[in-house]
């Protein structure tokens, strides 16, 4: 979106402007309100009139915003653009806002695509982004303003328990579509009046479906979304008075400054998580320790490395024995609860940070024990690149890459998503930045950087 405000900008031969994400969340999240000329720009971008961004009265061009082609540009009768005269803006049709069902359709034509194998079936396409956008800024958009009342069936919240099963064992877009889908029905039931008692089953559905979306979204590195879903979760979390619920999302939203953001930020959310959970025994209690400890890690290069390292380590202490209170039904569940082979996981994950290497190594070697199975592919994908970098950190380049290669040839093209790319990507350039004339470099980057393989009906698939 960003980038077609700003070709249009360079088109009509304007000064670059200054949006950026921050910007662009703060109009959306209605925090700022755009000025006429940027108020045109966006509403040519999201294909729709003033009111249909929330605001009112026509647009400063004084057109209507139909009739053209690509980037407002009016089309001839061959597909082709034709200059503007006047340099006189005209924008390219646009139909209304897409509304739930058409957002739903969106999500179900994906799945579809994803059952036939179609090319690029697994892409989060444009169309893709604005159909998940749409469900969760409804879902805002009736936590904020609507009288919750409706019937509710048993079998959502059973749905929602199913999807935290399925969320390391799914593909991760086909996981995202089923969620959503489950999402808009819960809005739909929230836009109706219902019985009060009924009130906080729904919205705590509400904070699970978004933070579970949050969650996927980390995964394809879309952090911006990520944090938008977080937001809700916490709206509707809000609405319950459940703290362990409250401190769930927050100790979830907390990975989105440790995988894309600042360690520093990752650190004080899980210490508000930490907070909220306060002694009640809950997922939040364990999970909220070991993102601190992460994050200290993360930080052990900038700050004194043994002040780091105790820190995290009675971070990690204070994780397991929290774990050690859990009831069985949170150590089982690995979205809305925290298993023990999550705690090994992350604990290694730590380990390796600090470059304390024969530790992580028994630790990571007993959490793909703890995994066993095919399942749970991404978490198994990611230990064995914390392996690998502890291969590298004690000069066995050999064998972290070979590591490193076997574990990207394990991975379906469903699965390469950007947190775990982003991981492979990070060790292909420490290593390159080592024995950059390696032999073996070579065969890891092309396995890096192989073209996905469309896959035809029939052959092979999950």
């Amino acid at each position: 979106m960003i980038e077609q405000v700003r070709a249009l900008f360079e088109r009509d031969s304007k000064p670059v402007p200054g949006i950026g994400e921050t910007l662009l969340s703060a109009y959306e999240s209605g925090l700022k309100r755009p000025g006429p000329e940027y108020l045109h720009y966006l509403c040519t971008v999201y294909h729709v009139e003033p009111v249909g961004l929330g605001y009112d009265g026509p647009c400063i061009c004084g057109n209507s915003h139909r009739d053209a082609g690509v980037l407002g540009l009016p089309a001839d009768t061959k597909g082709r653009a034709d200059p503007i005269p006047d340099r006189q803006l005209v924008i390219r049709p646009m139909s209304p806002e897409p509304d739930a069902e058409e957002d739903e359709n969106i999500l179900r034509r994906t799945l579809l695509g994803m059952l036939k194998k179609e090319p690029n079936a697994n892409e989060l396409s444009g169309p893709l982004i604005g159909a998940v956008e749409g469900v969760r800024r409804r879902m805002d958009e009736t936590l904020v303003s609507a009288t919750v009342s409706a019937a509710m069936l048993d079998q959502w919240e059973e749905s929602t328990l199913a999807f935290g099963r399925q969320y390391t064992s799914s593909p991760p877009l086909r996981l995202l579509c089923d969620v959503l889908l489950e999402l808009s029905a819960v809005r739909t039931a929230m836009s109706r009046r219902q019985p009060t008692d009924l009130l906080e089953r729904l919205c705590r559905m509400a904070a699970q479906l978004s933070g579970l979306s949050g969650m996927i979204l980390i995964n394809f590195g879309d952090h911006r979304l990520a944090r938008a879903f977080f937001r809700t979760g916490r709206m509707a979390a809000d609405e319950t008075g459940d703290r362990a619920l409250r401190a769930w999302i927050t100790a979830r939203e907390s990975l989105v400054p440790l995988y894309y953001g600042d360690a520093r930020e990752a650190l004080i959310l899980a210490k508000k998580s930490s907070n909220l959970a306060g002694t009640t025994p809950c997922a939040a209690q364990a999970m909220a320790p070991v993102v601190e400890a992460r994050a200290l890690a993360m930080m052990s290069g900038t700050e004194s490395k043994k002040d780091i390292v105790d820190q995290a380590k009675r971070a990690l202490a204070r994780a397991r024995s929290a774990f050690s209170n859990l009831k069985s039904h949170d150590v089982e569940d690995m979205a809305f609860g925290y298993t023990e082979r999550q705690l090994y996981f992350y604990q290694g994950d730590v380990l390796t940070k600090l470059g304390q290497t024969l530790e992580a190594e028994l630790v990571l070697d007993k959490a793909l024990e703890k995994y066993q199975d095919k399942d749970h592919i991404i978490d198994q994908t990611l230990i064995r690149f914390d392996r690998a970098q502890c291969k590298l950190i004690d000069g066995e380049i050999d064998e972290a890459l070979e590591i490193a290669r076997q574990a990207l040839k394990l991975l379906d093209d469903e699965y390469r998503i950007e947190l775990v790319m982003r991981s492979a990507r990070d060790l292909e350039q420490r290593i390159a930045a080592r024995e950059p004339k390696n032999p073996r470099l070579a065969a890891f980057r092309a396995e890096l950087h192989r073209p996905k393989v469309a896959r035809l009906e029939g052959n092979g698939g999950a």
